[in-house]
């Protein structure tokens, strides 16, 4: 568009535009199509001096200005850029991740610098941010090699070469405790014997070797919450866990900013898990307000005093305190108060713990929009509403009265607990949203309020309503206890950063409670679900075959959890074929899929088998299908290439498939190539696949051959 569409027309005389406006315009029509080209040629000659600095030179030109100081673009990059941006814009906007993600604009910018302090310690660890985005530590291997001290000869050699190493190669000392803590570690100072394996293998990872340089790397981010309600597990004996869900989750560090560039980082640089012995020793340096954790009780402003907090081993809750003292447990996240000091208004705590990415409920930000008619009803503390269900009878009642539109937003503002049952009645044209504010993880526990109907969240909408159907949208919330429950003709129901937890609700060791409940229920309604970024378990779906087409369920960047592979991941009761049409993109499904159709199913992982009514329409590609599923056409799944006799070596693999641990859904080390490496672009199958996890770790090798000590091998060890 012109930006002066009249500009041109407006250099004419008077009479000109006169004798224009009597015949229509034309002219005036003619000087606006001219002044857009006019307005392109400015553009292309601003654009034309930025294109000289790195910083605004649109991003065809980097490689250009790259090859003037001999840069080398990162692995994977140049076909990114051949592709371009053009298709449709889920993969325009997938790319365009892809190419940020390789990051070359402030990598080639600072190729200059980096050259000059080539081989450094300091230099890796910021290759490591600056081009995978991850936090690490750089180890020089040799320092750590044990060997044997020389012993000196008088009248031989010089005193140079027959002089004693002490603080390098020498065996453990069983005294230095904290020492021992590490060992093994990234920040670990005991010796270790010679591993001859090359660092930077790619097949075998390698160890302490000579000429070894390893960089460890943290690739779970670290997640805060802020003053939330901790969970009591004995009210007798004052035992709380720091998760809302009762389950252990261990405790890790808040990053502290490196002070240089030229700093080797330290353990509180790092997202780094929270040890016993290191907590005991520097309390004072992960305790109080602006730091990792902090625990206030009895709705205080201040935290618990420090001389008051002691570190115990919590395993089995055998440990007493004594009476005034609080005990914590970092490494399990537990919490257990002395004799005699019990709180009597409850607990709250602020701390930080990990996960993969940005997906389910969470403080982390949240791109969302806000219609500027929707009328906004805040609910939390020190606000107009105190409960959920208050702010929204007077949403209804107001839409009801005409005070307000269609459009109404319940905004939770704090990261507090809400026990309160949930039923949202909908009208014909209604538009609620149920969501928490910017930098908020509230938590809605669903409890046993009947005894004799369910208690679900229900959203429900008139069998007779006619008119434009409602909508409602969740986001950001944390759903525990029960699931959620839709009936009626409800036009649309949208989850995105939300979590309703598997099995809805968790014991002490992340196992679910009921783990063969679902999470979310659709009893004869036409609503078509679409969930984005979120973390749920079964979906059930009961429908009316004949009256009714199949629901419309659309999943992206999700984790669809059933507790088993075996399980139904998305059915109807009795496991029998879901009335819905499924589409998921990079969705990781653990369970089985029992559903009418599936339209689309790309880059994305199904641990169980997939049981589909009709084959001749949808496809899916890009993603694992376990053998024996009854599927629409296939493109490129797995282990469809390597075919039967190698299909159970290619299989995925997690670190961890219950939710509450820091590496649910993370795919572990030893996964298959073919699963890692599996989706269209190169990138993982799964809910991670916008991590872009093997481009960044092609990445980071191509600079650490490229920028390593001369003479070393420089590998690639994950923390987390």
């Amino acid at each position: 568009m012109s930006r002066e569409p009249d500009g041109l027309a407006e250099l004419l005389p008077q009479w000109h535009r006169l004798r224009d406006a009597e015949g229509g315009e034309p002219l005036r029509a003619l000087l606006a199509v001219i002044a857009e080209q006019v307005d392109l040629v400015r553009d292309g000659v601003e654009q034309s001096y930025e294109d000289w600095f790195v910083e605004t030179a649109a991003p065809w030109v980097l490689p250009y200005l790259g090859d003037l100081v001999g840069y080398k673009p990162l692995p994977g990059y140049e076909r990114v850029q051949a592709k371009g941006l053009e298709g449709e814009a889920g993969d325009a906007d997938s790319r365009s991740r892809l190419a940020e993600a390789l990051a070359p604009r402030r990598d080639v910018a600072a190729t200059v610098a980096n050259r000059r302090r080539k081989g450094t310690l300091a230099l890796l660890e910021e290759l490591a941010q600056e081009v995978a985005g991850w936090p690490s530590r750089a180890v020089e291997f040799s320092r750590l090699v044990s060997h044997q001290q020389p012993v000196k000869l008088y009248g031989t050699g010089t005193d140079a070469a027959n002089a004693r190493r002490l603080e390098r190669g020498r065996l453990v000392d069983v005294r230095e405790g904290a020492a021992l803590d590490l060992a093994g570690g990234p920040f670990g100072a005991v010796a270790q014997s010679v591993n001859v394996r090359r660092s930077g293998s790619a097949r075998t990872q390698g160890g302490y070797s000579p000429a070894g340089v390893g960089l460890f790397v943290w690739r779970l981010k670290p997640y805060r919450v802020t003053r939330a309600p901790a969970y009591c597990i004995d009210r007798a004996r004052n035992l709380y866990t720091f998760s809302i869900l009762g389950n252990d989750t261990p405790l890790v560090t808040k990053p502290v900013p490196e002070p240089s560039a030229t700093h080797v980082a330290t353990i509180d640089n790092v997202p780094a898990y929270i040890r016993r012995r290191q907590l005991a020793d520097r309390l004072a340096d992960y305790y109080g307000p602006g730091k990792s954790f902090t625990i206030r009780r009895d709705g205080q402003d201040e935290p618990v005093a420090l001389s008051d907090i002691v570190v115990a081993d919590l395993t089995d809750w055998r440990y007493r305190p004594g009476r005034g003292q609080v005990a914590v447990d970092p490494a399990l996240g537990r919490i257990a108060f002395g004799s005699r000091s019990a709180p009597r208004q409850g607990v709250w705590v602020t701390y930080h713990y990990a996960f993969g990415d940005d997906t389910g409920g969470g403080e982390y930000p949240r791109e969302r929009e806000t219609p500027v008619a929707a009328k906004l009803y805040p609910v939390g503390p020190g606000q107009t509403y105190q409960r959920i269900m208050d702010a929204y009878n007077d949403w209804r009642t107001d839409r009801r009265a005409g005070r307000c539109g269609p459009e109404g937003i319940i905004e939770i503002t704090h990261s507090g607990a809400y026990q309160e049952q949930l039923d949202f009645d909908l009208d014909p044209g209604d538009r609620l949203e149920l969501r928490a504010a910017e930098g908020t993880r509230p938590v809605i526990r669903l409890l046993d309020w009947y005894s004799n109907r369910p208690d679900a969240l229900n959203i429900r909408a008139q069998e007779d309503c006619e008119g434009d159907a409602p909508r409602i949208v969740l986001d950001g919330l944390l759903i525990t206890g029960r699931g959620l429950n839709v009936t009626g003709p409800v036009g649309a129901v949208v989850v995105r950063h939300c979590t309703l937890i598997p099995g809805w609700s968790l014991e002490p060791q992340c196992e679910p409670h009921s783990p063969e409940e679902p999470s979310l229920v659709l009893d004869r309604t036409t609503a078509c679900v679409s969930i984005e970024r979120s973390i749920l378990g079964t979906i059930e779906v009961i429908g009316d075959e004949v009256n009714h087409d199949p629901l419309p369920i659309h999943i992206r960047d999700s984790i669809l959890d059933a507790t088993g592979h075996d399980l139904p991941a998305l059915s109807a009761p009795d496991c029998r074929h879901a009335h819905a049409v499924l589409h998921a993109h990079r969705t990781t499904v653990i369970g089985e899929v029992h559903t009418h159709a599936v339209e689309i199913a790309e880059n994305s992982i199904f641990t169980g088998r997939m049981q589909v009514v009709r084959r001749g329409i949808g496809c899916v590609r890009f993603s694992y299908v376990p053998l024996l599923s009854r599927t629409p056409r296939r493109h490129r799944c797995q282990p469809d290439l390597v075919g039967r006799t190698n299909a159970q070596l290619v299989r995925p693999l997690f670190t961890s498939e219950r939710y509450g641990t820091p590496a649910y859904g993370q795919l572990a080390a030893g996964c298959a190539e073919e699963i890692r490496r599996g989706a269209e672009d190169g990138s993982e199958m799964g809910a991670f696949h916008d991590l872009y996890q093997p481009q960044r770790e092609d990445s980071l090798r191509a600079r650490l051959a490229e920028y390593a000590p001369a003479g070393t091998d420089a590998g690639i060890i994950p923390v987390t």
